[in-house]
């Protein structure tokens, strides 16, 4: 199995189950993209916030377990509303978007 050292494309799909239709939804509908499209990059950025990967390191008990199943259990533990996590997606496409538009502003000039 090969570490991976932020929250990988590869693992949206084990998470499509563990909420309710919309979170369902939204992380089947992104599983299907290829991995640089806008939405599949928010997904994972937005999973990269949630279970801290920027702390995460090889030595730690999160990066042993694997990636999918580290998001498994802070999607499971989220305490909040499904409309929360889809938010937290949204916002983090916001920044995507934002983002790759200032890239084109800047390759353009």
């Amino acid at each position: 199995m090969r570490a991976e050292i932020l929250f990988p494309h590869k693992s949206v799909h084990a998470l499509a189950g563990l909420r309710d239709a919309k979170w369902r939804e939204l992380a089947k509908r992104v599983a299907a993209l290829p991995e640089d499209h806008p939405d599949s990059l928010a997904f994972c950025l937005m999973m990269i916030r949630q279970c801290g990967c920027l702390d995460c390191n090889p030595d730690r008990y999160k990066a042993l377990m694997g990636c999918a199943a580290c998001a498994k259990r802070n999607v499971i533990a989220f305490k909040g509303a499904d409309e929360n996590l889809v938010k937290a997606f949204k916002d983090a496409r916001s920044e995507i978007v934002k983002f790759l538009e200032t890239e084109e502003l800047q390759q353009a000039a």
